[in-house]
């Protein structure tokens, strides 16, 4: 190992453990939340998915927030706002099981925590971005966005099978208050390491008007980001109702593909370019939703899963790295915060649009529709690119 990646490993490693952290307590939310309003408050599949969704869209309205505050007080405290919330949402779960019994409560408790930790993620992740960035430069913004990749979704594949074991064996409160010891670790973390310095006197960009600058690479990532929406919010449902064993084990496949990607080819944006990346990415990511759609095996889907883990794995730093690159540095975190609200109007429509077509045609129809979302994906990237 080299003298800059050993400096950049010691540097970045404290975010990038931190933000598994606060993906651990995502993953434990979608491994827990929707068997939690199927068959204990008896809720149907939409409100499964309103439930689910209404985190990425809590998450969505506050990126221009979460943003203003990286760039002006500094991304550590924008990302340690972001964890003091995570745990105040901790207790707000909590309090929807032990008033479980009263489901119209309970459920409204439930989607009260959804937003706030749809605002805590928000904080936490455009914090921890544009803080790595700014701590190793923004020639490395590319293996900085890759690594907290990594740790996001390492979190979630992990966060989902652990919570159901835990669920399975003690109980659903136990696996709520676990989101709070998570959430001080990511705060200890990071603790020793220092803000970014601000700089108030830059004329700021409208919110509105960094989102026009990178909305050709947002829409692409949006598109795209449904085929995940549709495995975190509906699989282990999915798996239940066909009676196969492993409910846990597509979350394992989709992330653990998805990072043995990120981790091997994580220089192939800066290598080919990140149009023809994405490209293929989206291909990828289309055989896979169909593989799902299809499936009549466990194996299948399986398989399906991972296809979608490995074609989803690049779309964000191969876009991200040249969305950036449209603003100054000062205007950073407002980018990240732009380009990633793509994401979150992606999964905060995926979820409840998805319940619907699940409702109407069974599990396996929204799975057609995560292969035509990716292949609007290259619709959208290929016009914009000619352009």
């Amino acid at each position: 190992m080299n003298q800059g990646t050993k400096n950049f490993t010691k540097t970045i490693s404290p975010i990038i453990i931190s933000v598994f952290a606060i993906y651990l307590c995502i993953g434990i939310t979608l491994g827990t939340i929707p068997s939690f309003i199927k068959n204990e408050l008896h809720y149907s599949s939409w409100i499964v998915g309103a439930v689910i969704g209404i985190q990425f869209l809590a998450t969505l309205l506050t990126r221009a927030y979460a943003g203003k505050i990286a760039d002006t007080k500094g991304a550590k405290t924008g990302n340690h706002y972001g964890i003091l919330m995570a745990m105040l949402t901790g207790l707000i779960y909590l309090a929807s099981v032990f008033f479980k019994d009263n489901q119209l409560l309970a459920l409204l408790i439930l989607f009260l925590a959804r937003i706030m930790h749809g605002v805590s993620e928000s904080l936490a992740i455009t914090g921890a971005l544009t803080w790595g960035i700014g701590l190793v430069g923004h020639q490395q913004s590319g293996k900085v966005m890759t690594w907290n990749g990594i740790a996001m979704y390492a979190g979630i594949a992990l966060g989902a099978p652990l919570a159901m074991y835990l669920h399975s064996v003690s109980g659903l409160g136990y696996v709520f208050a676990l989101i709070l010891l998570l959430s001080a670790a990511s705060w200890l973390f990071t603790m020793e390491l220092p803000n970014l310095p601000v700089d108030l006197a830059h004329q700021r960009t409208p919110f509105y008007k960094v989102i026009g600058k990178i909305a050709d690479q947002g829409l692409a990532l949006a598109f795209s980001s449904i085929g995940f929406a549709c495995i975190s919010s509906f699989i282990a449902l999915f798996f239940k109702e066909r009676n196969w064993v492993n409910p846990s084990l597509p979350f394992l496949t989709f992330g653990g593909f998805y990072i043995l990607t990120r981790v091997l080819f994580s220089s192939f944006p800066d290598k080919f370019g990140g149009y023809k990346v994405a490209i293929v990415s989206f291909l990828i990511e289309i055989a896979g939703q169909l593989l799902i759609g299809f499936s009549n095996s466990e194996a299948m889907a399986i398989v399906g899963c991972s296809l979608t883990g490995i074609g989803f794995s690049l779309v964000f730093p191969a876009l991200g790295v040249l969305a950036i690159q449209k603003v100054s540095p000062q205007m950073r975190g407002t980018a990240l915060g732009a380009y990633a609200a793509f994401f979150d109007v992606s999964l905060g429509l995926a979820g409840p649009i998805a319940g619907v077509i699940a409702g109407l045609y069974g599990y396996q129809s929204v799975y057609f529709f995560g292969a035509l979302s990716a292949l609007l994906s290259i619709v959208v990237l290929s016009i914009r690119n000619k352009k």
